[in-house]
């Protein structure tokens, strides 16, 4: 009689043991096909974003702090926005403080930290390129905030509209110069924003489009800096030197280098000062159109486009569309997807109306020092 083998020999035991391996190596295979591709990553994508917008960390990056808007209004409007609409969301806000490379390492930074959308108000517009470039490759959404990026695609551009701001307040100007009598052989100096700023190029070419048929020449130009405004200073002091009484109005593209214009007016003891344009408006750039120093400012809450920077952001990281918000005018710049937001010219007529009944700034907040008087004229308590 044949001796029983029991299954335990070695032979057998190799035919189990490879048997085991086919039957695992068939399951993993079986796992891997039935996968969606999307969650199989590698290489650059390793760090793509998916999922929708609960819990995602949204980077807010701002330019500098020369103006207090971005300490005071766009960041605290940014993030109270976004927490009303995504409340599990987390706002992670830096400020470049007008450096580039500074503002390039907080950009890495927040890829890293695993954003999925950065919203970004760069202080190089043409150095900002590139970083937009490596963000959408890991599937980053990219929004420019105020100042465009003409060299990238964003994904969405939110700003008030730069352009009109720069025709608005040249062209209020123009019309102050002429209600008041200034001859037409007196001309205008501008003071436009900084170089390597793509939304102060387009206040630039408003202020062109506005200046154009006035009547009165153009002096002089110069783009500060950074929008130093003590560049902007040591500019108009030395066109004060050059011009002397030629200069009938100076056109400042921001509250900043207004306040520049001015302090150097000042200085050289110029009088009566000659109407001085803004834009922002700054408590101080508003106190010195309250005390008439200044003739205009642009309104432009910056809570309106820092609000709706957040919808968008919420709307293209859910892959939603795009819908027009809070009044903005869907369009498109350098080839981007864009929501614009109408300005206002601000000058004394106006600014209690338009101001301070309207809550944007407070009474207490204008109404101080020396500028109390100018307060009690315009009816302002």
């Amino acid at each position: 009689m044949l001796a029983h083998r029991h299954p335990d020999t070695t032979s057998d035991r190799k035919d189990i043991v490879m048997n085991v391996k086919t039957t695992r190596a068939a399951i993993v295979l079986a796992l891997a096909l039935t996968m969606p591709l999307a969650a199989c990553s590698s290489g650059k994508n390793a760090n793509t974003t998916t999922g929708g917008i609960d819990g995602a960390k949204i980077a807010f990056l701002m330019p500098d702090q020369a103006s207090t808007r971005y300490e005071q209004h766009d960041a605290p409007g940014f993030k109270a926005a976004l927490s009303k609409l995504c409340a599990s969301c987390t706002a992670l806000y830096n400020n470049a403080n007008a450096d580039a490379s500074k503002q390039q390492q907080q950009f890495d930074a927040a890829i890293s930290q695993g954003v999925k959308a950065i919203v970004i108000d760069p202080v190089d517009s043409t150095a900002a390129a590139s970083m937009v470039s490596r963000a959408q490759a890991r599937g980053i959404k990219v929004i420019a905030y105020d100042r465009p990026i003409p060299d990238a695609k964003v994904d969405y551009y939110v700003s008030f509209d730069n352009e009109a701001i720069g025709k608005s307040i040249a062209e209020s100007l123009v019309k102050h110069m002429k209600n008041t009598g200034v001859p037409t052989d007196k001309g205008v100096l501008e003071v436009n924003g900084s170089p390597t700023d793509a939304a102060a190029g387009l206040i630039k070419k408003g202020i062109h489009e506005g200046l154009a048929n006035s009547g009165y020449a153009t002096l002089a130009e110069y783009d500060t800096p950074d929008w130093e405004p003590t560049a902007a200073q040591q500019w108009v002091a030395g066109q004060v030197s050059r011009f002397g009484t030629q200069i009938g109005g100076i056109v400042a593209a921001n509250d900043g280098t207004a306040g520049g214009a001015i302090a150097a007016l000042k200085a050289a003891n110029v009088k009566p000062l000659p109407p001085v344009t803004g834009n922002d408006a700054t408590n101080a750039g508003l106190q010195l159109v309250i005390s008439g120093d200044q003739y205009n400012t642009i309104s432009k809450p910056s809570e309106i486009v820092a609000s709706a920077a957040a919808r968008v952001v919420v709307d293209l990281v859910e892959g939603k569309p795009v819908a027009a918000v809070g009044g903005g005018n869907l369009t498109t710049v350098f080839g981007a997807p864009t929501m614009l937001f109408v300005p206002k010219v601000i000058t004394r007529d106006n600014l209690k109306a338009d101001i301070v009944d309207a809550k944007i700034n407070t009474a207490a907040e204008l109404c101080t020092g020396a500028y109390a008087t100018g307060c009690t004229a315009l009816g302002i308590s």
